[in-house]
């Protein structure tokens, strides 16, 4: 059960998706916490996947991994950026999730023969993932409702929380409507009449929101603050604009707070307004809008460039590193199928080179030719997951004289298979949920970068992965200058490799990129961006 006292505030969208609700929501957590509140944070999506594990990253951009092994959304990526939260399982149920457990416990027998309907069964199963998240001692539980209101597949999930406003009654529940504002460039006109639809969408549902938050790309006058009040029904003080930002999306929680947006929230809880500390995101956002230092060049060599969600959690901890070292970063997105045969052009006068993970053989090579371009330049080379199994064999084709050394991932029959299934994975036939996956512990290699960069001897982070280093040529690849500076704690597996004839070569089976945030910039982030800014002034 939620604590006795939680509140709870409802984000939903509306007019089109992909309006910043994760970033928005994000943003209210954070102010909230830095007022003196515990929050917890969710995020409701409609879609009949049980998990975002097995969809493709151009459909739904990266699959965010949590602490405890949960395969979630991109936006809980946000929510732990943002508000420094720790999210779990109960931070991401989807309608694949909730309809698969009432099925279950139908087929058990758990219903008692009655039919079973999306009212109540299904939106009584929603209104139990609502209330999970804030089990334990919280004082407000923030849930977003992915998708956009009309959606037919949301019907139910906006429905369950009609429900628990009238169940935890209007005290104890808010509801914010995040909608779009769209300029007619043709008319030179602001147009408030899709979000006046949207509100009235959710008023037949029976939700009536309390806040109204406008994403713009321009300032809104008070005729678009009145209108909207009028035919929302919001209070004209509860209309909040949210303009897009100039430079950095760490800029939303500022802007809303100027509007008093916590203010607001805070009073319709009838919760007391504490102080608000921003002092150390304040010096945290000057850094990375005026960075003093010159520009750092990197480049990240990666498989689904056509969509930078993709790589979210990659290029967030990239700005990151170059907050903590205060640059300023040209990012530059590579395919790899078009560095395929030699073609390195593209990684000309980079700083830093960066291969994240993927799955598939395709561009499998251009990550390779990325690899050995690094290392034979000098270039600060960063491996993760895929990038790590890229490096791996490029060493064993280039150095230690296996031409055809591959992953059994990529060639099964391949006679040299540095990189192989783990043994665990070979029983797995079932592929939602069934990786190696979440935190796991790693003791790091005394004199190595990887301890230098840590700090400390033993560390944990976050994995996504089935294939693993082959143990069998760990000699071979040794004698040709890989060290393993990062292993598991039975010594078993290859955590992070690097080199000592380089001057930063590391790649690391884990996603560091997922336990990076602002505040506190992930160790191997920082430490790669601050070896590309020593590169710039060679």
């Amino acid at each position: 059960m939620p604590a006795k006292n939680c509140k709870f505030i409802f984000v939903t969208g509306g007019v089109v998706s992909s309006l910043g609700k994760g970033i928005t929501a994000a943003s209210i957590a954070l102010l909230l916490r830095q007022r003196g509140y515990r929050v917890t944070m969710q995020k409701l999506d409609p879609y009949l996947n049980v998990d975002p594990g097995t969809m493709s990253p151009f459909q739904h951009g990266e699959v965010y991994v949590t602490d405890d092994g949960t395969e979630t959304d991109l936006d809980l990526g946000h929510y732990e950026r943002f508000a420094g939260l720790k999210c779990n399982r109960n931070s991401n149920y989807t309608a694949g999730m909730i309809y698969s457990s009432v099925i279950a416990r139908e087929r058990e027998g758990g219903y008692l023969g009655k039919t079973v309907q999306v009212i109540p069964h299904i939106t009584d199963e929603i209104k139990k993932a609502v209330l999970s998240q804030a089990e334990g001692d919280y004082d407000i539980a923030i849930t977003e409702v992915g998708g956009t209101a009309g959606d037919i597949e949301g019907l139910p999930f906006l429905e369950a929380l009609r429900e628990l406003g009238q169940d935890l009654g209007p005290e104890n529940v808010l509801c914010i409507h995040l909608t779009l504002i769209p300029y007619l460039s043709a008319s030179g006109e602001l147009k408030t009449k899709p979000s006046q639809q949207s509100a009235s969408i959710l008023r037949n549902i029976g939700i009536i929101p309390d806040i109204l938050i406008c994403r713009t790309e321009r300032s809104l006058e008070e005729e678009h603050f009145r209108k909207l009040s009028m035919f929302c029904n919001v209070p004209r003080r509860a209309v909040i604009e949210e303009k897009d930002v100039e430079n950095s999306i760490y800029e939303v929680p500022v802007e809303l707070a100027a509007q008093k947006l916590d203010e607001l929230i805070l009073d319709k809880l009838g919760l007391p307004l504490n102080e608000l500390d921003l002092e150390q995101w304040n010096a945290m956002l000057q850094r990375a809008i005026h960075p003093s230092g010159e520009t750092v060049r990197i480049g990240v060599v990666g498989k689904y460039m056509g969509l930078q969600d993709s790589y979210k959690s990659i290029f967030e901890a990239l700005r990151h590193g170059g907050i903590s070292n205060d640059v300023p970063l040209d990012v530059t997105g590579i395919e790899a199928e078009e560095l395929e045969g030699g073609n390195t052009e593209l990684l000309q006068g980079l700083d830093g080179i960066l291969v994240p993970g993927g799955f598939g053989y395709r561009g499998i090579e251009g990550k390779v030719e990325a690899v050995e371009f690094a290392r034979e330049n000098d270039i600060p080379f960063l491996g993760i997951c895929l990038g790590m199994q890229c490096a791996v064999i490029e060493t064993a084709r280039n150095l230690a004289g296996m031409p055809e050394a591959n992953s059994s991932e990529f060639s099964p029959d391949c006679s040299n298979p540095v990189i192989h299934l783990m043994e665990e994975q070979k029983t797995v036939t079932q592929k939602g949920g069934t990786m190696r996956l979440g935190l796991y512990p790693c003791v790091l290699l005394d004199g190595s970068k990887a301890i230098e960069t840590y700090g400390q001897k033993n560390i944990s982070e976050r994995h996504r992965h089935r294939f693993e280093f082959n143990n069998e040529y760990r000699e071979m690849l040794e004698e040709n200058g890989l060290i393993y500076s990062g292993v598991s704690p039975d010594g078993t597996l290859v955590e992070i490799i690097e080199r000592s004839d380089h001057p930063w070569f590391v790649a690391c089976q884990f996603h560091p990129e997922f336990t990076s945030t602002p505040l506190e910039p992930n160790p191997l982030f920082n430490a790669f961006i601050s070896a590309a800014k020593r590169r710039t002034r060679v």
